[in-house]
C-alpha cells in the first residue's frame, strides 16, 4: 500500500488560512520538507507556490548542487525574505565594499528574526564600530581582512583544524589575540561562500 503524507495529516480538512500557515511554516523548515509538501497533492502544491510562502523560504538551505534558479532568488527577495536580505547585506558590505548599503539589509534580516544573521550583524557592528582598542576600522580592513583571504600558509580545509586546536588547547586561558583569531576565523567562514553564490546587485 502506498502511504502518503495526506494519510497521516489530512491538511485539506483544515480551513484554507490554516493550510496556508502550514505551507509557510514548512517552507521555513527545510527545502526537503517543502518539496515533500508540494508533491503531496495539487491543492497543497498551489498553496506552496503562493508568493507569501517565499517570505519564509530559507534559500541558504538549498543544496548548491541543485542550482536554485535566479528568478526564485528575486521572487524571494521581493517578498522581503530574510535569507535573501542577509545574503544581499553580507555581499554588499564585505564583497562590494558598500558598507552603508549592506548594513541596513543585515539589520532588516535581524529584525525579521533570521537566526543566521544575528551573529553576523552583531560581529560586524563590534568589529567595525566597536571599541577602538579592539579593531580600528581602516586598519582592520587593510590588514586582518586582507591577510585572511590572501594567506597561503594553511590550506582552507586545514584552517578549521587550527581554530579547533585554539579552542580546545587553550580554553579559558586563551589570550585576547588568540580569542579574536578564532572568533574572526569562524565569523569569516560563516559568510565567505555567499560571495560566490550570485551577484545580488541584480535583484
Amino acid at each position: 500500500m502506498n502511504v502518503t503524507l495526506m494519510d497521516y495529516f489530512p491538511i485539506l480538512e483544515l480551513p484554507e488560512e490554516i493550510q496556508a500557515l502550514v505551507a509557510e511554516r514548512v517552507a521555513g523548515n527545510s527545502f526537503t520538507d517543502l518539496y515533500g509538501l508540494r508533491a503531496s497533492c495539487k491543492t497543497i502544491k498551489a498553496l506552496a507556490e503562493r508568493s507569501r510562502v517565499n517570505h519564509f523560504y530559507d534559500v541558504l538551505s538549498v543544496p548548491r548542487r541543485l542550482n536554485m534558479p535566479p528568478e526564485l532568488f528575486k521572487t524571494c527577495y521581493a517578498e522581503r525574505n530574510p535569507s535573501t536580505l542577509y545574503m544581499k547585506g553580507v555581499q554588499f558590505f564585505f564583497t562590494f565594499n558598500l558598507q552603508e548599503e549592506g548594513l541596513p539589509f543585515m539589520k532588516l534580516a535581524t529584525d525579521e528574526g533570521y537566526e543566521r544573521v544575528v551573529y553576523t550583524y552583531a560581529m560586524t557592528r563590534k568589529i567595525f564600530w566597536g571599541d577602538e582598542s579592539l579593531a580600528k576600522r581602516d586598519e582592520f580592513i587593510s590588514t586582518v581582512v586582507l591577510s585572511f583571504y590572501s594567506c597561503q600558509c594553511v590550506p582552507v580545509m586545514e584552517r578549521y583544524w587550527v581554530l579547533w586546536y585554539i579552542e580546545n588547547s587553550k580554553g579559558d586561558k586563551m589570550c585576547n589575540r588568540c580569542f579574536w583569531i578564532k572568533e574572526l576565523g569562524l565569523f569569516f567562514h560563516e559568510f565567505e561562500p555567499m560571495s560566490v553564490i550570485m551577484d545580488t546587485r541584480e535583484w
